[in-house]
């Protein structure tokens, strides 16, 4: 029987508040056993592009990255938001390591050819994910802290989203490990309506999300955590939940 490993993935919302991320904090320290983080930070990115005047542009929930982004979100991602992260994991003896896709060689993607007519610069889509190394890592007790940054190989990064990431690490491990994959951020879950929480979708398969996207329920950054939260499920991750909402493949 493996043991269970427990990956959870936060938005930027949550790690760019003091309150919520020390709350975070403290329950991500009160989780047994192995575990990793992976986060966003979207909105510092933003924020950071904003005062040196470069406009941010989105697509479906995906950051468009051209040259002088790829700058902000590595300096932002990798840089403040991780290291701020993982400074305050050392203070409650959580003994993490920060980490993009460079270091280690942990994680190679490819630049994501133009889709649609749309360029999206340099945004990787994921090619391969070291699980063996991150394996090693967690065996030793330490708590991999993980950017949205990946690399081609070739010296450039690249920028990945962050559920996607999430959902990689997630696959790359399941030959070791017993792994439940949680995608954390502000709401309750999947919601019919935004602002009621009580609209909570407890459950989400892949022909009910079509039928949620066709209506108009799910719409921009959360379709590409649907997509890869269903796809970690098809890959053998033994539980997935977007908050309190439970994905699976079948009802």
């Amino acid at each position: 029987m493996n043991y269970k490993l427990c990956i959870i993935k936060v938005g930027g919302a949550v790690v760019e508040d003091e309150a919520k991320l020390a709350a975070l904090l403290s329950e991500f320290s009160a989780i047994s056993g192995p575990k990793i983080l992976v986060h966003g930070g979207g909105r510092s990115a933003t924020q950071m592009a904003a005062r040196l005047g470069i406009e941010s542009k989105m697509v479906e929930g995906r950051r468009i990255t051209d040259a002088e982004m790829l700058k902000v979100v590595t300096m932002v991602y990798g840089g403040l938001v991780n290291k701020n992260i993982v400074a305050r994991m050392q203070a409650q003896g959580i003994n993490a390591l920060g980490l993009t896709g460079a270091d280690m060689n942990v994680i190679r993607a490819h630049r994501r050819p133009v889709t649609n007519g749309i360029d999206y610069g340099f945004v990787g889509d994921v090619d391969s994910v070291d699980g063996e190394s991150l394996a090693a890592l967690l065996q030793r007790g330490i708590v991999p802290v993980m950017a949205p940054l990946t690399h081609d190989g070739e010296g450039n990064m690249l920028n990945t989203n962050a559920d996607t990431i999430a959902s990689e690490v997630a696959k790359s491990l399941v030959g070791h490990y017993d792994v439940t994959l949680r995608y954390q951020f502000e709401k309750r879950g999947v919601l019919r309506d935004a602002d009621d929480p009580e609209s909570l979708i407890k459950h989400i398969t892949p022909q009910s999300f079509g039928q949620l996207k066709k209506e108009g329920v799910v719409v921009g950054g959360m379709i590409p955590k649907i997509e890869n939260a269903l796809k970690a499920v098809e890959k053998g991750v033994a539980r997935v939940f977007i908050g309190e909402t439970m994905i699976s493949e079948e009802e």
